[in-house]
C-alpha cells in the first residue's frame, strides 16, 4: 500500500467522480482507476460503488476512509515538522457559516501581509462538521461558537460577540433605538437550521427570557435570513459582525436592552497533532486580534 494510493482514494471519496479525481490528481482517469483497483485488490474488498454519474463509498470504504485520512495527516504533519521554518507551509482554517465570510477576510489577509510565502487554505463547515475534521487532523485550526460538546481538543475563547435584533426597515419597532424582550415576545422569528449554532444561541437566550421564539422559516443561510426579514417576513437575531457588512437600507438592527443575546467565538486546534510554527503564529495573530481578554480550557 503506497501513500499515493491513499491519496488517490481520498479524492475519490471526496468528489464521487473519477474523472474530477483524475484532474485534480494531474493522472488519467484510466491511471486513477488502475491505482484505486490496486488498493482494492490488496485490501480484499471494494471500496467504491461505480455507478454512472458519480461513486459512493461501500461499508468498506466509509470504514477504510477515516484510516486513510489519518495516515496521509501523519504522513503530512512528518513532512511540515522536517521543513518547519515558521514563514512557509500552510495552515487548514475552517470556520462556521456564521463568521467565515464576516471574520476570516481580514484575519487572513493581515496574516498574509506578513507572511506571504504562507499557504492558507480556508473550509466552511457546520460546528459538528468541523469538529469530526479537527478531530481526523484535516483542519489545524477553527473558529466556532460555544457550545462546544467534543473531548481531546484545545478550546480558546476569541471574544464575545453581541446578537443584534434584525427587522425590515418599515417594521414598527424600526423607530426604537432600543427594543425590550417584551416587544418580540410575540413576533414571528426566521431561524437558521438546526444544524447552525447560532440558532441553540438564539433559542437559549429566549428560553433564559421565559419565552420561545415562533420559527416561521427556516434558512441554511444567515444571508438569507436577512432576506427574508427585509421582506418583512419576520425578525432574527444575528451577529453583529453580520451587520457590519450589510449596507442595505431594508433592514435595521438594533441592540436589545437589559441584558443582552451574545455568544462566544472561539478557536479550537487538536493538542495531539503536530502545531507546526507557522500555525502557531496564525494562532497568536487571532489572539491578539481578539477584542476581549483570552480565556483557556480543555475539554
Amino acid at each position: 500500500m503506497e501513500l499515493e494510493q491513499l491519496k488517490h482514494f481520498l479524492l475519490v471519496a471526496e468528489q464521487a467522480n473519477f474523472t474530477r479525481a483524475a484532474e485534480l490528481a494531474f493522472l488519467s482517469q484510466s491511471a486513477l482507476s488502475r491505482s484505486i483497483a490496486r488498493l482494492e485488490e490488496e485490501l480484499g474488498r471494494p471500496l467504491f460503488e461505480r455507478r454512472t454519474r458519480r461513486v459512493t463509498l461501500t461499508d468498506a470504504g466509509n470504514l477504510f476512509l477515516s484510516r486513510a485520512r489519518q495516515i496521509t495527516s501523519l504522513a503530512e504533519d512528518a513532512k511540515e515538522e522536517m521543513i518547519d521554518d515558521g514563514t512557509t507551509g500552510r495552515v487548514r482554517i475552517a470556520a462556521i457559516p456564521t463568521i467565515a465570510p464576516y471574520y476570516l477576510p481580514e484575519r487572513l489577509r493581515d496574516f498574509q501581509t506578513h507572511y506571504s510565502q504562507a499557504r492558507l487554505i480556508v473550509h466552511e463547515e457546520t460546528t459538528e462538521r468541523l469538529l469530526k475534521r479537527v478531530l481526523e487532523g484535516d483542519i489545524d485550526v477553527a473558529i466556532a461558537a460555544l457550545p462546544i460538546d467534543q473531548k481531546y481538543l484545545h478550546v480558546e475563547t476569541l471574544f464575545e460577540e453581541e446578537l443584534l435584533l434584525v427587522m425590515a426597515a418599515e417594521h414598527p419597532l424600526a423607530a426604537k433605538k432600543s427594543i425590550r424582550i417584551e416587544d418580540i415576545e410575540s413576533l414571528p422569528f426566521i431561524l437558521l437550521g438546526e444544524a447552525h449554532c447560532l440558532t441553540d444561541n438564539v433559542v437559549s437566550f429566549c428560553q433564559q427570557k421565559a419565552f420561545h421564539p415562533v420559527s416561521v422559516e427556516t434558512t441554511s443561510q444567515l444571508v438569507m435570513v436577512q432576506e427574508l426579514v427585509a421582506l418583512n417576513h419576520g425578525v432574527s437575531l444575528v451577529p453583529a459582525m453580520a451587520r457590519n457588512l450589510d449596507s442595505s437600507p431594508k433592514r435595521i438592527y438594533r441592540p436589545l436592552s437589559g441584558t443582552k443575546p451574545s455568544r462566544q467565538i472561539v478557536m479550537i486546534t487538536n493538542p495531539y497533532r503536530y502545531q507546526s510554527k507557522l500555525q502557531k503564529k496564525f494562532e497568536e495573530s487571532l489572539i491578539q486580534h481578539s477584542q476581549k481578554p483570552t480565556t483557556k480550557q480543555t475539554i
